[in-house]
């Protein structure tokens, strides 16, 4: 389908008066013109930046969004245009012919007799992101990445402030929001090359600050743990070795070993000798540990493949169910990663069909509020889960909204915090419904 050219305009500068050249999109193709299309979803379509200060100015001007795939024919004129309402239907009137002629004969056209018009630019782009299946909650998330992006944009010449501000937003400067950041960056194009400079130094000053960060996070982690084993009794040792077991590695006892010479140091000989005698009993910890492990996984993979050697290997796993644990998703795990790695498809869909069954499996011995409460983690967005709640009313009740604190709690003993916060939101909003 042939594309609608820009229009030139010719622009001074509000902030420092300079006049330079620029383009006005009034018609989107988003099925012919993904990239014109990214560009208004992020905000940069119809932006021009100064060439010489690089303020950025948003150009008004009339759009007309069109997707054939899914039938989309919207409309935005702004309001302080002060378009005449013949302008506008002539306007209207001359996009609906364009894509007319340019659709081929046997496409529906229907719909661009029936024009949808917005009295805003973000509601259209709503309803753009609703088309493509992006829910309500998801669209909420991306307008505050953009809120937040925004703010580093202009930040980005000061490093004290940035630095804040990275620290401020720290939670929510996730991979989905290095994604919207990579988004905007690719939107840009060429009359936009100080916008994407911009940017790019944003990503780069981001990415240190982030990795500043964790190691920080890293840093401040290994002390509370290295802190609670040094407060622990004899008693709680072991459980809280191997809650903590993941932290424990050569960063840890390096630290540990420092806290014995700065205590050797001070002439502190008793911390230094209750230090050491710990560090030595964390390690005959670690190696139970890994030895109990170990001794897991060769059991694991000695079933998996005594069944794989079955003639009907879902039915021998079966039969065996008694041995079946959590234990053997993760060797089965690691199975599955070789057999992808090799090439040998036969073995992956064999592997893929037992860990349906042993999830099968662990799943019969559930409660029906744990069957429950695996299902919504399964859900890929928060805003997924709440809809499976809402459908499932009946299942609404104080016991799972208990069950889900109690696996919350779990997962806070075994450091897993993304887990547990997820856990702890589901019951929030099972309390929610409930009352």
């Amino acid at each position: 389908m042939p594309s609608a050219p820009p229009q030139p305009v010719q622009l001074a500068c509000p902030a420092c008066g300079t006049r330079f050249r620029s383009f006005i999109f009034t018609l989107v193709d988003g099925g012919d013109q993904p990239e014109l299309k990214g560009a208004l979803l992020t905000g940069q379509l119809n932006v021009a930046a100064c060439p010489r200060c690089g303020v950025a100015s948003v150009l008004s001007a009339p759009l007309v969004y069109h997707d054939a795939g899914k039938q989309l024919f919207l409309v935005y004129v702004p309001q302080e245009l002060n378009s005449q309402p013949q302008e506008i239907d002539r306007f209207i009137g001359d996009a609906s012919a364009f894509f007319l002629r340019s659709l081929p004969p046997d496409t529906p056209r229907a719909y661009l007799l029936a024009p949808r018009r917005f009295l805003s630019l973000q509601s259209l782009i709503e309803a753009i992101y609703e088309a493509d299946g992006v829910s309500a909650e998801d669209l909420r998330r991306q307008n505050r990445y953009v809120e937040i992006l925004t703010e580093l944009v202009n930040l980005v010449e000061d490093d004290e402030q940035f630095a804040a501000a990275v620290q401020r937003y720290h939670e929510e400067l996730t991979p989905e929001f290095l994604t919207t950041l990579e988004a905007f960056i690719g939107a840009t194009n060429e009359t936009q090359a100080q916008m994407r400079a911009m940017l790019v130094k944003v990503r780069e000053k981001l990415l240190v600050q982030l990795e500043r960060l964790t190691e920080q996070a890293a840093i401040a982690e290994l002390k509370e743990a290295i802190e609670r084993l040094r407060a622990a009794s004899d008693e709680e040792l072991p459980d809280l070795v191997s809650e903590l077991r993941l932290l424990i590695d050569y960063s840890f006892f390096q630290m540990w070993t420092e806290q014995i010479e700065a205590a050797t140091a001070a002439g502190d000989t008793e911390t230094a000798q209750r230090l050491t005698e710990r560090r030595a009993r964390i390690l005959e910890l670690i190696e139970e540990i890994d030895r109990a492990s170990q001794e897991l996984f060769e059991r694991g993979t000695a079933l998996i493949n005594a069944v794989l050697a079955a003639p009907d290997p879902v039915a021998a796993l079966k039969a065996r169910a008694d041995e079946v644990t959590d234990d053997l998703l993760v060797v089965l795990s690691a199975n599955i990663a070789a057999a992808r790695y090799a090439g040998d498809q036969a073995l992956l869909e064999q592997l893929e069909r037992l860990t349906t069954t042993i999830k099968e499996i662990i799943n019969s011995r559930l409660t029906p509020e744990d069957r429950f409460i695996n299902e919504l983690l399964m859900q890929e967005t928060t805003a997924e889960a709440t809809r499976l709640l809402r459908k499932n009313m009946t299942k609404i009740t104080p016991e799972l909204a208990r069950r889900l604190n109690e696996r919350a709690e779990v997962e806070e003993k075994r450091a897993q915090q993304a887990n547990a916060e997820r856990l702890r939101q589901l019951a929030r909003e099972v309390n929610a419904l409930l009352f």
